[in-house]
């Protein structure tokens, strides 16, 4: 069970109706059987759906290998840190529908909400546990792709504003009040409004909303038309006028801090997070919803996205510096006249293949050739390793 050499990965693809029938198909070079939405593709160790790792010829679960030994493959100080586990989930996440309006838990919230829940007799795999473990979920997510998604919310004027475009009538005790209190507890008061509506007063809402935006020519009208074409009963639809609306345009990348209140609508990006399945939703769902919860969960100030550019960080090489504890992100791209050298010490690290064929060798052994699609996990064991060929890689990793 050696820790000293670069691994193969083999990764589950996570199918969701939202998912898209083409984009990581074609990432895979694979033409499915079943012709269903590939939604999300894995690369980690989470245990709902793990990687596995190719071991003296054989495929074991890239969690089971690090309970084996987990200072070989995560390195001390973080297998210390995260309790023998590795920090992060890495995927591909190609959206064709909508997603659902979602917070994640910071630290806090996550521990004592799993410990509450674990009180209360919950079982973890129940649909109503808001909390499956006691991790915070930060997150990051990096176009490929033009990537549309809603993330924060507006200026409370500025919702005034949109508001007053699309619903005036029937939400204008709602438009007055946040006229009246255009500031953080202003968008909490509002948006709990949303949350708990009677059916009655809703569905005029929503009636007038539908109504209105057939005559308005705005990406929000735009985009609460096509919300309602999945969700017609659901007051989410009416979230691109009080969260920001924005285009993630390729190589550029989002961070979302725990509490950020998002929605992703379309697009192919790279997604990495800490590793934490802690989802408390908002709207845009046939799943549980659980308002309270989330109240103690969200940020309510306004705030733009945290927009994130990638930076040098050597001649083949851009990070992108989102700060987070668990998960650093990094672009490498290498020609045949070049080789990418590691850091001498680091944590397991995940390396994705987005073009191209290359090599991952460590010292110049133990080689593994690898081409589009496919992924690498060099484990802290291995020491500086290297990269050859033509191609452009993705690599996750935690910072040290």
């Amino acid at each position: 069970m050696s820790t000293t050499r670069p691994v193969l990965l083999e990764n589950p693809v996570q199918k969701y109706a939202w998912g898209s029938k083409t984009a990581i198909q074609k990432l895979l070079s694979t033409e499915p059987d079943d012709y269903s939405p590939w939604a999300e593709l894995w690369m980690g160790a989470h245990p709902k759906s793990p990687s596995r790792v190719l071991i003296n010829k054989e495929w074991i679960g890239l969690d089971e290998w690090i309970r084996k030994d987990p200072e070989g493959v995560l390195g001390k100080s973080i297998a210390e840190k995260y309790e023998n586990t590795l920090p992060y989930l890495f995927k591909v996440l190609a959206a064709d529908q909508p997603l659902s309006i979602q917070a994640h838990p910071d630290r806090t919230h996550a521990a004592r909400g799993f410990d509450r829940e674990n009180q209360q007799g919950i079982a973890l795999d129940v649909s109503h546990r808001n909390y499956r473990d006691p991790w915070p979920k930060p997150e990051m997510i990096c176009a490929i792709e033009p990537f549309c998604a809603m993330i924060g919310f507006r200026n409370p004027l500025e919702i005034k504003d949109q508001l007053g475009r699309i619903c005036p009538n029937v939400l204008e005790p709602e438009i007055r009040a946040l006229q009246d209190q255009p500031d953080e507890n202003g968008i909490r008061n509002f948006f709990y409004s949303l949350m708990t509506l009677h059916e009655t007063r809703r569905k005029k809402i929503i009636s007038e909303a539908l109504m209105r935006v057939k005559k308005i020519d705005s990406p929000e009208a735009g985009w609460i038309g096509h919300l309602s074409e999945f969700y017609p009963d659901d007051i989410g639809v009416l979230s691109p006028t009080f969260l920001n609306l924005v285009t993630i345009q390729p190589k550029e990348a989002v961070f979302l801090y725990p509490g950020v209140i998002h929605a992703y609508l379309h697009g192919l990006g790279i997604e990495i997070m800490a590793n934490s399945d802690n989802v408390l939703r908002g709207g845009l769902t046939q799943k549980h919803i659980d308002p309270e919860e989330l109240f103690r969960t969200v940020r309510f100030f306004p705030e733009p996205p945290y927009y994130i550019k990638p930076r040098p960080a050597t001649r083949f090489e851009n990070d992108y510096p989102a700060g987070a504890e668990e998960f650093a992100l990094s672009e490498i791209k290498i020609s045949p006249d070049c080789t990418w050298h590691s850091p001498a010490v680091h944590g397991a690290e995940i390396l994705l293949c987005m073009q191209g064929e290359a090599k991952v060798s460590n010292k110049g052994e133990n080689s593994i050739s690898i081409k589009q699609g496919g992924s690498v996990l060099v484990p802290a064991g291995s020491g500086e390793y290297q990269i050859t060929g033509n191609a452009l890689f993705y690599r996750a990793g935690v910072p040290l």
